[in-house]
């Protein structure tokens, strides 16, 4: 089997050799040959719809991650609120003047945030929703149908 640049085993699988279907005989009747030609043709949809879905669910997969990414980026912010008014509670004012402690705290927790959402970010970019695999198998099967038609 052929491994596509973003393919899986499961997107593998799904290949089916367009060779492997025995050439009608000569004496086929046309009926018989409009027939195979419906049936190859819904086989074939069916399978590219089912490659279609597999890679289009392994980058909802990734996409998933990179909203956890930005969900945990959320946290952080929300963290870095808490932390400030706690600090203001517990009386950092007493170490450092106020203005610096606020100053201090919240400079630690938003560079956390703003590392976590670039994360996320990042990762969003990598997210191709493009099906590489169906678009290939789709233009070999093109290829395939038109030497078979000229020849």
């Amino acid at each position: 089997m052929s491994t596509t640049p973003h393919g899986s085993e499961a997107v593998d699988d799904l290949r089916v050799e367009t060779a492997s279907a025995a050439p009608p005989g000569p004496d086929a009747s046309l009926s018989d040959l409009i027939s195979r030609l419906g049936d190859d043709v819904t086989l074939l949809f069916r399978q590219e719809v089912e490659l279609a879905k597999v890679e289009l669910k392994r980058e909802a997969t990734t996409a998933a991650k990179a909203s956890g990414m930005f969900a945990a980026a959320g946290v952080a912010g929300l963290v870095t609120l808490l932390l400030l008014a706690w600090a203001a509670a517990w009386g950092l004012a007493e170490v450092v003047p106020t203005g610096v402690a606020f100053l201090i705290v919240g400079i630690v927790f938003g560079l956390i945030a703003a590392g976590l959402a670039m994360a996320g970010k990042k990762r969003f970019e990598q997210v191709d929703f493009t099906p590489h695999a169906t678009i290939e198998t789709l233009q070999e099967d093109k290829q395939v149908i038109t030497d078979r038609m000229s020849s």
